[in-house]
């Protein structure tokens, strides 16, 4: 079994020899014990500032089993990560994604690889718990799984980009050609036998998280709206209550007024001008968001371009 290990790489430098130490050792351990007849470790760098390129082509002529991928530019952690598995996928039998901050448990890609012997096509890492967490990043983290499934996307709980993928599931990956991607979303869509592997997630090794609650929400919004029309129908929604809670407020409005009653109007009109204006400029903006999506799919531009590639060929359709 030949197992490939894609580690997506953005400014890095300072964690990455020590996480190539690491994820030499557990290859070199997979091999002795027989769990894989071969093994690769891809760093793909995606456009970094600063030396995390060297530190990979120093890598790679220190040791074979090191592959380096440089993207021509920053292209962001999702198509970073696809360029890695598309790019191995002819290679190997299966491939396993993971950070290069080593916070997921490198031990559990044993319990991994077993799943994968007894027929499961993807097995994802999911945290047994977030005890490590601050309560903001756990309160953050649980109202962005249910805000995901309450729009329609399907995740699976407590999983990032930690899993394992055969030949097969890469193949079925490639066949979706969109541009806006979201691999947290697409890879359920496969649809093949899938399997989960619980493990502890330690502190990262160095440098700063790349996902701060900014980056967090951005990342949530662009999963929503790549694979969900939810939030259309959502307003569409409450387009039709709106319009019935006018049809009744006329209705009172003309009961009083035959009542001989006054109405002053001032502070209903003020508050329903904002309102139903507030209302249309969100409706808009997740409409043109759409929109811009759609745009750009139409375009047909490449999701990655890659630069170079140490330690092996690129295929044919991306040489």
């Amino acid at each position: 079994m030949n197992l490939f290990l894609v580690v997506p790489c953005y400014n890095e430098e300072e964690v990455l020899p020590d996480t190539a130490k690491k994820l030499l050792a557990k290859m070199e351990a997979l091999c002795s014990s027989g769990a894989i007849t071969q093994g690769s470790i891809v760093f793909v760098d995606d456009g970094s500032k600063d030396g995390t390129w060297a530190i990979i082509e120093r890598l790679h002529g220190e040791n074979e089993r090191f592959r380096g991928i440089r993207l021509s530019r920053n292209r962001g952690h999702q198509n970073a990560l696809l360029a890695g598995l598309l790019t191995v996928k002819s290679e190997c039998d299966a491939a396993v994604s993971l950070d290069a901050d080593l916070q997921d448990d490198i031990d559990a890609i044993d319990v991994m690889l077993e799943k994968y012997k007894e027929g499961y096509e993807i097995v994802y890492g999911v945290r047994s718990d977030r005890k490590k967490d601050s309560a903001f990043k756990r309160t953050t983290a649980i109202a962005f799984y249910k805000l995901m499934r309450a729009m329609g996307v399907e995740l699976v709980y407590n999983h990032a980009d930690f899993r394992l993928m055969g030949r097969r599931a890469l193949d079925a990956l490639e066949t979706f050609p969109e541009v806006n991607i979201f691999l947290r979303g697409m890879v359920p869509m496969i649809g093949f036998k899938s399997a989960t592997v619980e493990y502890v997630r330690g502190v990262r090794l160095a440098g700063e998280s790349k996902y701060p609650f900014r980056k967090m929400l951005e990342f949530s919004f662009e999963g929503i709206t790549s694979l969900s029309v939810k939030p259309i129908r959502v307003i569409t929604t409450v387009g039709i209550l709106m319009f019935l809670f006018s049809l009744g407020y006329l209705v009172y409005s003309l009961v009083r007024y035959f009542c001989g009653f006054t109405v002053p109007g001032w502070t209903s009109t003020v508050i329903s001008i904002w309102a139903v204006g507030g209302l249309n400029m969100l409706s808009l903006g997740i409409i043109g968001e759409y929109i811009g999506k759609i745009y750009l799919e139409t375009k047909k531009r490449p999701r990655y371009i890659i630069d170079t590639y140490l330690g092996g060929d690129l295929p044919k359709d991306r040489a």
